[in-house]
């Protein structure tokens, strides 16, 4: 099940919040909480904030380091994810590049340790060798005095680079039909 979801505006996310409404789906109006993965678009840096609120009014706890279980699990792609740090202490993973191929990839893999029964931690190491993910827990980002990142090394068997992807035919690529 795939469904949708906005940033509902603010005299709305004022009722919602008053009323005690959590953030829910535009199909279903099932409470997004509820979701095995939340994914988000990040096609520009103002969004990001977005993102925030919104996790806050459906009551998903914001740090990723606040979600020790595999669900929800927390994922972002877009041209912003190209610089995924101002963002990294909230997502769990990011794709970098085109998703259509790597999308299909991790839901495959989070279906697989779902039904194993794998913790959030187990997921996230398999899902970084899947190449295009960055999954920030897995790796120590050091910035110099002006705030430029100096280093970004990585944790354990966490690749040192995460290549973005790149659709080589997009006609071969998958899109769902009804």
């Amino acid at each position: 099940l795939a469904e949708r979801v906005y940033a509902p505006w603010v005299d709305m996310e004022k009722m919602m919040r008053q009323k005690k409404i959590p953030l829910f789906s535009l199909e279903n109006q099932c409470p997004v909480r509820d979701f095995d993965v939340l994914g988000f678009t990040m096609p520009y840096e103002m969004i990001y904030t977005n993102v925030l609120n919104m996790l806050d009014l459906a009551g998903v706890p914001l740090r990723s380091s606040d979600r020790p279980e595999l669900s929800p699990m927390i994922v972002a792609g877009g041209t912003c994810c190209y610089n995924p740090e101002p963002l990294a202490p909230f997502m769990d993973l990011f794709i970098l590049g085109e998703g259509e191929e790597v999308t299909l990839e991790y839901i495959d893999l989070y279906q697989q340790a779902n039904e194993e029964g794998w913790s959030k931690e187990e997921f996230l190491q398999e899902a970084a060798k899947i190449p295009g993910i960055y999954v920030p827990s897995l790796y120590e980002v050091t910035y110099r005095p002006d705030g430029v990142v100096e280093a970004v090394t990585p944790k354990g068997d966490a690749p040192a680079t995460v290549t973005k992807r790149i659709i080589q035919d997009m006609n071969k690529a998958y899109f769902p039909v009804k």
